[in-house]
């Protein structure tokens, strides 16, 4: 697999010697494309040409400064001839029911996951989504133990806080029903002391375990104490303090958090202990280096060298305390850096399987029949998060605590997400919505209309340029000239030769734009498009972003 950045990774000796500047550079479709296809799932070519016509500062300031409304919650579109809920009729909302058990818990599962994977589809131009993504990644829980009502909870908390202040919503991932459950919070009392979300708290949430971070066991004992007395409430699905289980003794803390002591409080006060561990675990500049690597890895690449670490994220790390750990600065500064596009990070990512599937729904622009019903709707949103799940990303259930392995596990990283059994699926999952849509029923077909697509290029007669613009649409890189003569004589053009295939082409296209009713020369067209883009959604250059 031919891309920029993994050729210099292999020599150990990167160049990307870009710095956190702002980007000064000619700003074309191009970065415009760039930004768009890191900061959401696939750049739509209405969303370029748009971008493209305002300034870098402009484009990160609409991704990242949203006042989106929390979309409409997920309804009950699972009623079949085999099971109806008895608690909420179809087409209103379950999410105000606390409680559910087996087949209807089950359905609402897969209904919340259909919702998810709806809002990444139907996405505004703003980063949200990707945010709720990359925190679900980094604040893991996952639905089939925490049950539909908290996993739908813990979802709208991501979204209320995926631009917000970082430090707040550890407060509050810290004290939320699902995680309370997932990580045995719920189970932790001045009696039995269960250290299970103590100890990821500073290892995976906050601190991490890179090179500045050196908590010890005892700070894990000692945390697990200060977050006794928190539990679940069953009639309300939300957590309750309850004194009478919280260790009210002080808490001493290592040489790492300068021996801080948190003395015990009684009564109500005791939550206010977890405030206090939260400063303390804030005060290390750790934090804001272990989350600035995160952000970089998802956002940027994978591999962080000195020069990186010490031109990219320590300076962002700065940015980040100096706001009081608010989320957007970073972004903002990130994303408008001259770092970000440099051609060396540009098309360095495989895309994760939601990543490759449901851009590919928004950027060949696929329609969903205007008749259609709510049901047959989620049907079809269903395909693909049920293709995403069989390729190693089941939306709302990552396989462990720490998250998907792409995002974490070096050396390899996102490569990970390509194997002897995902790559031939995801190539045949784009060839199939090239050739026959997404169906749900013969009738609820969600198709890719190929020809408005090949529209979107600048002149789809002349085949050079269709092919040349395709590529740019579809690819973070370019391809050889020889390629794309081969592309051309033998997948657009097959059997024919030289200009007169060219001539053949143009002819055909405006012949088919004369007669938009006849059924022979448009097929003819519909055929040879049809071949193109299977192709090229079939080359391992469509799986980079």
């Amino acid at each position: 697999m031919a891309y920029t950045h993994a050729k210099y990774a292999q020599s150990k000796t990167p160049p990307v010697n870009s710095g956190l500047k702002p980007f000064k550079g000619k700003w074309t479709e191009a970065e415009a494309r760039h930004l768009l296809k890191r900061t959401q799932f696939g750049a739509k070519p209405a969303d370029v040409k748009d971008f493209a016509r305002l300034s870098v500062a402009q484009c990160v300031s609409i991704l990242i400064n949203t006042a989106e409304p929390a979309p409409l919650p997920p309804v009950n579109d699972y009623n079949d001839i085999n099971f109806t809920d008895p608690d909420v009729p179809a087409g209103e909302t379950w999410v105000n029911v606390v409680k559910s058990v087996g087949t209807q818990n089950f359905k609402r599962q897969n209904s919340l996951k259909i919702w998810w994977t709806g809002q990444m589809l139907f996405q505004s131009r703003t980063i949200r989504e990707k945010m709720v993504v990359f925190l679900h990644n980094h604040f893991v829980t996952e639905t089939r133990i925490v049950g539909s009502y908290m996993a739908y909870q813990y979802n709208a908390l991501l979204r209320d806080h995926a631009l917000g202040n970082f430090k707040t919503l550890v407060k509050q991932i810290s004290i939320n029903a699902a995680m309370l459950r997932y990580l045995n919070g719920a189970q932790n009392t001045k009696k039995a002391p269960d250290e299970n979300y103590a100890r990821e708290l500073q290892e995976l949430f906050t601190v991490g375990k890179g090179p500045g971070s050196h908590y010890t066991e005892a700070d894990v004992k000692a945390a697990a104490k200060v977050l006794t007395g928190y539990t679940i409430n069953n009639t309300t699905g939300t957590y309750q303090f309850v004194p009478d289980k919280h260790d009210e003794g002080d808490k001493s803390f290592s040489a790492f958090y300068n021996n801080h002591v948190i003395h015990g409080r009684k009564g109500k006060e005791g939550e206010q202990e977890l405030d206090e561990l939260l400063d303390m675990i804030f005060a290390k500049e750790e934090v804001s280096c272990f989350i600035c690597r995160k952000l970089y890895r998802f956002f940027v690449y994978h591999h962080i060298d000195e020069h990186t670490e010490k031109n990219i994220i320590v300076p962002l790390a700065q940015t980040f305390r100096k706001s009081n750990y608010e989320i957007k600065p970073v972004l903002q500064q990130l994303l408008q850096s001259t770092h970000f596009y440099d051609m060396a990070n540009r098309g360095g990512i495989i895309k994760s399987p939601l990543d490759f599937a449901a851009g590919m729904y928004r950027e060949f622009d696929i329609q969903l029949s205007k008749d259609i019903d709510i049901v047959s709707k989620s049907r079809i949103v269903q395909r693909i998060y049920q293709f995403a799940a069989t390729t190693q990303q089941n939306i709302g259930d990552p396989p462990n605590v720490a998250g998907w392995p792409s995002w974490y596990q070096e050396p390899l990283y996102d490569k990970l997400w390509i194997n002897s059994d995902t790559y031939p699926k995801r190539s045949r999952f784009a060839i199939s919505v090239i050739q026959q849509g997404i169906n749900f029923q013969e009738n609820c077909i969600a198709r890719v209309d190929i020809i408005e697509f090949a529209k979107k290029t600048s002149d789809p007669s002349q085949p050079d340029v269709l092919i040349n613009d395709s590529i740019q649409l579809l690819y973070p890189c370019n391809l050889s000239e020889t390629e794309r003569t081969q592309i051309k004589n033998s997948i657009l053009l097959t059997n024919m030769q030289g200009n007169m295939g060219d001539h053949y082409w143009t002819q055909a296209w405006l012949q088919m734009l004369q007669k938009p009713d006849d059924k022979t020369i448009r097929n003819n067209v519909l055929n040879r498009l049809n071949n193109l883009y299977k192709y090229l959604v079939s080359l391992p250059q469509y799986q980079l972003c």
